[in-house]
């Protein structure tokens, strides 16, 4: 399974079609998780609903997110409630390791 990350931008959706062209050849599944998710506009996830690629995760532009970044700590130590969400994309990704 591959996992695409990106972000709402020109650039990222551009990067994320050559991203889905070369995965889809290798006929790899792939899911989206979309970060900074509350900048630019919605055509990311237009495309991912045109091509039928499951949106698994938003993460929103934040400051703490960012904070947490730059001094190297991650995130699910440095603000908890994004453990839960990580999990869950987790087990998305790797459902036989739910318990």
């Amino acid at each position: 399974f591959c996992l695409l990350v990106t972000e709402p931008t020109p650039f990222g959706l551009n990067d994320l079609k050559l991203a889905v062209e070369t995965v889809r050849k290798l006929n790899i599944p792939l899911g989206v998780l979309i970060n900074c998710s509350d900048i630019g506009d919605r055509k990311v996830w237009q495309y991912c609903e045109r091509e039928k690629i499951p949106l698994l995760m938003e993460i929103p532009f934040e400051r703490r997110i960012a904070v947490a970044y730059s001094k190297g700590v991650p995130l699910v130590e440095e603000i908890p409630e994004y453990r839960k969400r990580f999990q869950d994309l987790y087990y998305k990704l790797v459902p036989s390791q739910q318990t």
